[in-house]
């Protein structure tokens, strides 16, 4: 499998940048679905991944997030899951075959949108059958190894799992740790390393993606990698923190800054890195040249990630409740 054949050559590899803020900087419209993208601007999706590629990325995503029925059928496209998947797959497959050096198309899977049982109405037998349909599609399209991502519950989390293997495709897991340092449905970055637990094969990563700034995230990979000094850690984090300019989100990370997350990301154990929410091609080049340019260091604590990115958005909280909200990746 390819990307188990690349981390056995390198020490850390390079995820991609945002999917979705940089398609509504080619013209997506908010509300539209990106998926569709696939058949209507092919040119648009293989340009952006050229862009990562041409950066240095040696993982790219499809643009398939939100390509599962429950979240289609918003847009009457509940039956074109298969579809859109393969097309969203074939496109990034095309630039990484072009590229020149081996790149991993990743294929993204993103939560229903839809709460389990007996918060909502979502069984684990319905979500494994929405999840096989997607992952079908992007097997069909070329996708290497399934990246499920943005995930805030361990029941969708399995689920997802247990759908890549059932469609016979290697998986990694990432979740969002946006709430008091935990998902919003309470899971601990310390319980990462075990969450596909049951679930055989065991996915090839696991880590963090999105959330709300580049400090939290760091100081939840410090937390996987403190349970499990052995497991191959994603670290995702978004280029900075969002800030709204009127209609507009602007994240406030510059590439000077993603270039030392990605060193700390190294030093904190993490061996696949990215950019989530606002990465540009232009962050992911300085990460690329940071990557390439570092010598690991001792390990950082919370504190020194601080002084160095900035303070925690969501620190943890001793108690307090948790907000149960739906999200999407953006």
């Amino acid at each position: 499998m390819r990307l188990t054949e690349l981390l056995a050559q390198k020490p850390v590899l390079l995820a991609d940048g945002a999917t979705g803020t940089n398609l509504f900087e080619m013209g997506l419209m908010s509300g539209d679905p990106p998926e569709m993208w696939n058949l209507d601007h092919p040119d648009r999706i293989h340009a952006l991944h050229q862009s990562f590629v041409d950066a240095g990325a040696d993982i790219i995503l499809t643009n398939s997030f939100g390509g599962n029925r429950r979240r289609l059928v918003l847009h009457k496209l509940d039956g074109r899951v298969k579809e859109l998947n393969a097309a969203a797959a074939r496109n990034a497959r095309q630039v990484a075959d072009g590229a020149g050096r081996p790149v991993v198309v990743a294929g993204s899977v993103g939560p229903t949108g839809d709460l389990f049982q007996p918060l909502g109405p979502l069984t684990e037998d319905e979500a494994v059958e929405i999840f096989v349909e997607q992952i079908e599609g992007l097997k069909e399209g070329g996708a290497d190894v399934i990246w499920i991502e943005t995930m805030s519950a361990a029941e969708e989390m399995r689920a997802a799992a247990k759908a890549a293997v059932k469609a016979g495709m290697p998986y990694t897991v990432t979740a969002s740790f946006d709430t008091a340092g935990k998902t919003m449905m309470g899971i601990p970055p310390s319980a990462m390393p075990e969450v596909a637990g049951g679930v055989d094969p065991n996915p090839v990563a696991v880590g963090a993606n999105c959330g709300v700034g580049a400090s939290d995230l760091l100081v939840s990979v410090l937390s996987m990698t403190e349970a499990n000094p052995e497991a191959v850690v994603i670290a995702k984090a978004n280029a900075g923190i969002p800030q709204f300019h009127g209609d507009h989100i602007h994240y406030s990370g510059t590439p000077e800054l993603m270039a030392n997350y990605a060193r700390l990301a190294i030093d904190a154990g993490a061996r696949i890195i990215g950019g989530c929410c606002g990465t540009s091609p232009a962050h992911l080049a300085a990460m690329r040249q940071a990557i390439d340019g570092h010598v690991r260091a001792e390990r950082p604590d919370a504190a020194k990630v601080i002084a160095e990115i900035g303070p925690l958005v969501a620190p943890p909280k001793a108690g307090g409740g948790e907000e149960v909200r739906r999200r999407r990746r953006h």
